[in-house]
């Protein structure tokens, strides 16, 4: 998950907007047709280490109304995190 995309939503963006940026939510909540989870996981090999991270958009009608994603310090450890990952560093 690109975190300088997820900075870019906004409150006020529309659904579209939404999708182009982060792309089609991985979970689509049958319930609450105002929600959208992006969920992101990486576990590369045998590695007990693993890096995932969760945004949730809110909506009200068509227009975002909330946004929970991570901190920016929260968001520099796990890239940090998924770099050591993909160059096979972290076992």
């Amino acid at each position: 998950m690109d975190q300088a995309a997820v900075e870019q939503v906004k409150a006020g963006m529309t659904r579209s907007q939404v999708r182009y940026l982060l792309g089609t939510p991985m979970v689509a909540d049958s319930f609450d047709k105002e929600r959208w989870d992006y969920i992101y996981y990486l576990k590369k090999g045998r590695s007990r280490h693993v890096d995932s991270r969760r945004v949730t958009v809110y909506f009200d009608g068509d227009k975002v109304a909330k946004l929970d994603k991570p901190t920016a310090a929260e968001a520099a450890a796990q890239d940090a995190s998924a770099a050591k990952i993909k160059n096979g560093r972290t076992y």
